[in-house]
């Protein structure tokens, strides 16, 4: 089990936890504080994570996607998509940016 930094949730992942089928588990999100740090620390460990993207417009769902982190980093808006070995698909939503130099200390996994 894992909680990260400063968060009340925890994430377990492992064999034989659940009567669940692998891969029934569908768009778990995980709230991260900054998307492009989240993605790049996945993709450097080898997880094929889709491409980041943001509502537009933000503030109707009636929109479409567009590529990149919403350049006003609102909270909500930017999300990136990818599946664990078994198949279950996880959601990064970025909630609560800090700008880089504000998070030097916080990072979005250990």
């Amino acid at each position: 089990m894992w909680t990260p930094p400063g968060s009340a949730c925890s994430i377990q992942i492992g064999s034989g936890l659940t009567h669940a089928p692998p891969g029934s588990t569908r768009a778990t999100l995980l709230a991260v504080t900054d998307i492009e740090a989240a993605h790049r620390e996945l993709t450097e460990r080898g997880v094929r994570v889709g491409d980041i993207r943001h509502k537009s417009p933000v503030d109707s769902w009636h929109g479409e996607w567009a590529p990149g982190p919403d350049p006003e980093h609102r909270d909500y808006a930017s999300l990136a998509d990818f599946a664990d070995p078994d198949g279950n698909t996880w959601v990064l939503q970025e909630i609560g940016f800090r700008h880089p130099q504000g998070a030097a200390d916080a990072q979005p996994f250990p």
